[in-house]
């Protein structure tokens, strides 16, 4: 019934609790989940999840805001993605929150191999025919200008995507769907300060929307401050459906289709 679009199975909060997450998805009707990549090193065990479960695909990525890790080339992203169970590139963007605190007081104009990380991922979703999961925070101008520089213009050969967890503007989101992205929307979704985001989500069109939890991070009311699961994702369903004033079994059809159009469709033709 209900997917969760991006989360974090193999981060520590939940690697040794495996069995008790998917009886909880299952009591919960989470029938699948996407498992997400954030360095080439990481990759083999989110990629074990994937094959070891039927239920369970994998991106190939590396995190906007990692340093000291493996840097890929496209054809390292490619050559990955053309494994069985890989779904999309990512998670890729930009990162520029907490400049000054966590970046050694760095500006913007030495972010640039930021830039060049996510024009790496780009260029490797379009060779491999796969999208996109982008991760954009306090970058969004930057992020959509990198986009349309790199060919991703919502016309002909492109990657498209999803902007995963989204927290920005109306006009941000209305641009990433002129750009024929796809919108996720996380536990944010519930949060009691969380109103201006509610409005986003009201008129996002149904036949881009999808729903996450990015777990273990950021739970949903009434989990909030605690660890994240896949199994909470329904909440986030139940947000949606009070916003767009529609049954949760609407929402979750809906957000399942979507998911099922941007990763298992095009997956399953670039894998044919």
């Amino acid at each position: 019934m209900f997917v969760d679009s991006h989360c974090h199975l193999n981060f520590p909060e939940l690697r040794g609790d495996l069995p008790r997450i998917r009886q909880a998805m299952a009591d919960a009707q989470v029938d699948r989940a996407l498992c997400i990549c954030t360095t080439m090193e990481e990759f083999a065990e989110v990629h074990a999840l994937a094959t070891g479960h039927d239920n369970f695909w994998a991106t190939v990525g590396v995190h906007p805001d990692t340093e000291d890790m493996t840097e890929p080339t496209v054809q390292d992203l490619v050559q990955r993605a053309r494994l069985p169970r890989v779904v999309a590139i990512g998670e890729t963007g930009l990162d520029y929150y907490g400049m000054q605190d966590r970046k050694g007081g760095r500006s913007i104009a030495d972010l640039e191999w930021q830039r060049e990380r996510f024009r790496t991922h780009i260029r490797a979703a379009r060779e491999a025919g796969l999208p996109l999961v982008i991760h954009t925070r306090s970058a969004s101008q930057d992020t959509l200008a990198i986009l349309r520089e790199e060919g991703e213009d919502g016309a002909g050969n492109r990657a498209g995507g999803v902007f995963h967890c989204f927290t920005e503007t109306a006009q941000v989101a209305r641009a990433a769907l002129e750009l024929g992205y796809y919108i996720s929307f996380s536990g944010i979704l519930t949060f009691k300060n969380a109103q201006d985001l509610r409005d986003v989500a009201a008129f996002v069109p149904m036949d881009r929307l999808m729903i996450e939890t990015d777990s273990p991070y950021l739970a949903p009311v009434p989990y909030r401050g605690k660890t994240n699961s896949p199994a909470y994702v329904p909440y986030v369903a139940q947000q949606l459906a009070q916003v767009k004033g529609l049954t949760v079994e609407a929402v979750a059809d809906a957000t399942s289709r979507n998911f099922e159009q941007l990763f298992l469709s095009r997956a399953a033709q670039e894998h044919a």
